[in-house]
């Protein structure tokens, strides 16, 4: 029942991007086009999850016995940007396409504070490895949840007659605060 209540926490309550504002670049910069969002949202999976599992790992079992506890944000910041090394290289050979399509925001999941909190959150929370998995998961999970809802609203109003001081930016800005308010409302279903 606690990885579950952890579950729904992580995707609903306490969503990364819309409840706790992280990983804001690559929410507005990879949501106008489903098909990227999906990309995205693979990448992030993988990467929260993986940095979730080692980061726990490496805090617990090297830095903590060795009294090296002040280097955790350096060494998670390595961990992180392994795992987008690695996501970046198995893209560009099994999916080119979505490759170019993200684009910059690809490498820049290394600076994506979601990821970096998610592990963080992990040894803050005290989690166990179990813990950890699962947050880094629906954690990650949230954040696609987030960017495909994003990405679906933006394609439509692409098609919708904005006024012309709305268009682009400002109306995705806009859409962003309604959806985040949205969220809002699962914030009575887990203390």
């Amino acid at each position: 029942m606690e990885l579950i209540l952890l579950v729904v926490s992580a995707i609903f309550v306490n969503n990364f991007v819309l409840m706790q504002f992280l990983g804001i670049c690559p929410f507005l910069g990879v949501s106008k086009k489903l098909s990227t969002a999906v990309g995205m949202t693979g990448a992030v999976v993988f990467v929260m999850t993986m940095a979730s599992v080692i980061s726990w790992l490496v805090y617990h079992k090297l830095l903590v016995p060795n009294d090296l506890v002040f280097l955790k944000i350096i060494a998670f910041i390595l961990i992180i940007a392994t795992m987008v090394q690695f996501v970046e290289l198995v893209l560009q050979k099994l999916s080119p396409k979505l490759y170019a399509s993200l684009g910059i925001f690809l490498p820049l999941i290394t600076t994506n504070c979601a990821v970096l909190g998610a592990a963080t959150l992990n040894i803050q929370n005290e989690h166990t490895l179990a813990q950890a998995t699962v947050f880094g998961a629906a954690g990650g999970l949230g954040f696609g949840l987030a960017i495909l809802l994003f990405a679906g609203i933006r394609e439509v109003l692409e098609l919708a007659d904005t006024p012309k001081a709305f268009k682009g930016t400002a109306i995705a800005l806009v859409t962003a605060g309604i959806l985040s308010m949205a969220f809002m409302g699962f914030t009575g279903l887990v203390k």
